[in-house]
């Protein structure tokens, strides 16, 4: 028998990754098992969209067209750790949000150790009846201002999606879940020595990084939906008596004093999920890797010659952004392991250099454009003299700084990304829209550029973090911005925002 081209495998691959993410969104399908429906038109006009490469994009009408009379269930069963290597599930569910189409909360395609496999964001209707009420009688078609959301005893620090719920936390140490799609107060929890300074959602757990140098793990407790109960905190008592009697182990941080190279020696400022792995950067300088099926840590990395302030991993790369002025690049070491966990090392890949004696506050990223494939990778980062820049790898694999633009007035604190769409917070209490310009540069094969679309300004405070919505909603998206003010703000933003909105 002759055994499949890479073509063929992946064609094959392709139709069971199709198949499987829209098959938990069609409410009309038929009896499971009989896997029908016109699959070769689902990948031909589809697959873009969801393969794990590139950036998030809205899908063509033809895709949604094709989505909506998917009759594919079954094929979900077939999804393996193999396939979930090809496709993003997040992709799939903000394909499925774009193009209206209804699936019941906690349905699941994808293994069960897979974070991402239940499909629980349900479209929000009330939400998109605000956006059609507001904008019936409105002459902008930009932005607005959809909620104000309060209960935070002090400035809210952090925002995260956890399925139908959002995450907001404060230094007031306290962390608040509402949820959609009327954006009510469902509970409160929270716990520590100091102020919550990062937040991650992994399933059914939360991650909350912490000013007193600790990563609490929160679960959902099987008694009550609405209970957040605390089941560990990193590093593990397991993980620190397996470490503490060997003097190897101890790394002084300063004069007479040592701590475990597991431990953070101060505030926890950052964490980012990727892989299986959960990294954490702080204000000793040191970005470390714990893995997440046992929670132990991998790796203590000396990252940066300041804090730490902002990290982002994505497609087995992550960059961490540094009061030293700096945005590092960190791969995995091929062949070389960690001798006691077996796990791939991490090294340094590139440093991209901001302004001297400027803090490098925020790191988004990789950007690759609006998705036609011939985009370079692209990572932008927020600086404390309110400059956004903007950082290509060109074709030699080197990194050229092509973005460089007076953002704001002040410090900018926070970015996020919404398909083509860049966010930036500011200490000046706003946020800017913006969107790339992919001019092409012959002489050194970059496109360059970025272009403001548009300024929001609401808030009586510095903003502090951005969180964008995978849901479509009356189209545009949805934009929560958490403040020194104590507020949590929910605003809507077209997609189709033009620099003609200008503000």
């Amino acid at each position: 028998m002759a055994l499949a081209t890479p073509t063929l495998r992946f064609t094959t691959i392709t139709i069971l990754l199709i198949a499987s993410i829209f098959a938990f969104g069609n409410d009309n399908f038929m009896a499971y098992g009989q896997c029908e429906g016109d699959i070769s038109g689902l990948i031909s006009q589809c697959a873009m969209y969801v393969r794990k490469a590139g950036p998030k994009t809205p899908p063509s009408s033809q895709c949604c067209a094709l989505a909506k009379k998917a009759n594919i269930p079954c094929l979900c069963k077939y999804v393996t750790k193999d396939i979930e290597q090809y496709v993003s599930v997040e992709k799939a569910v903000y394909v499925a949000q774009y193009c209206g189409i209804n699936f019941k909360h906690g349905s699941k395609c994808g293994t069960e150790d897979n974070p991402n496999n239940i499909m629980g964001y349900p479209r929000p209707f009330q939400i998109v009846k605000n956006v059609e009420k507001i904008m019936a009688g409105s002459t902008s078609k930009s932005y607005k201002l959809l909620d104000v959301l309060s209960g935070h005893v002090g400035a809210i620090s952090c925002l995260a999606l956890c399925g139908e719920f959002v995450l907001s936390a404060s230094q007031g140490k306290d962390i608040i879940v509402w949820q959609q799609p009327d954006l009510r107060l469902f509970t409160k929890f929270g716990a520590g020595e100091g102020s919550v300074k990062a937040l991650v959602t992994v399933g059914n757990k939360v991650f909350t990084a912490h000013q007193d140098s600790r990563i609490r793990v929160w679960k959902v407790s099987k008694r009550s939906e609405n209970v957040f109960r605390l089941v560990d905190t990193l590093p593990t008592t397991k993980d620190y008596l397996g470490k503490c009697m060997k003097q190897s182990n101890y790394v002084q941080i300063r004069r007479h004093h040592k701590k475990l190279w597991i431990e953070h020696a101060d505030s926890i400022s950052c964490l980012a999920v990727e892989n299986g792995l959960i990294y954490s950067g702080s204000w000793d300088k040191t970005l470390k890797v714990w893995r997440l099926s046992d929670l132990r840590c991998l790796e203590s990395i000396k990252a940066h010659d300041d804090a730490i302030n902002g990290l982002i991993a994505k497609n087995g790369v992550v960059y961490s952004a540094s009061a030293d002025g700096k945005i590092k690049v960190w791969g995995k070491e091929s062949g070389k392991k960690n001798s006691s966990s077996g796990s791939s090392l991490h090294k340094l890949e590139g440093v991209l250099a901001g302004h001297k004696d400027v803090s490098m506050n925020a790191v988004i990223g990789p950007d690759h454009g609006n998705g036609d494939g011939d985009e370079n990778e692209r990572v932008y980062g927020g600086a404390s003299d309110g400059y956004l820049m903007g950082w290509e790898r060109g074709r030699e694999g080197e990194w050229k700084l092509v973005v460089e633009v007076k953002a704001h007035q002040l410090s900018i604190l926070c970015l996020s990304f919404m398909g083509d769409i860049l966010c930036s917070g500011s200490a000046d209490k706003s946020i800017c829209l913006w969107k790339r310009d992919d001019h092409y540069n012959f002489k050194d094969g970059l496109r360059g550029g970025i272009s403001k679309i548009g300024v929001i300004r609401g808030h009586d405070g510095p903003i502090k973090c951005l969180q964008v919505s995978p849901n479509c909603v009356g189209g545009g998206f949805l934009l929560y911005s958490g403040s020194l003010d104590k507020s949590l703000r929910v605003w809507w933003v077209s997609k189709d925002i033009s620099d003609e909105d200008k503000h």
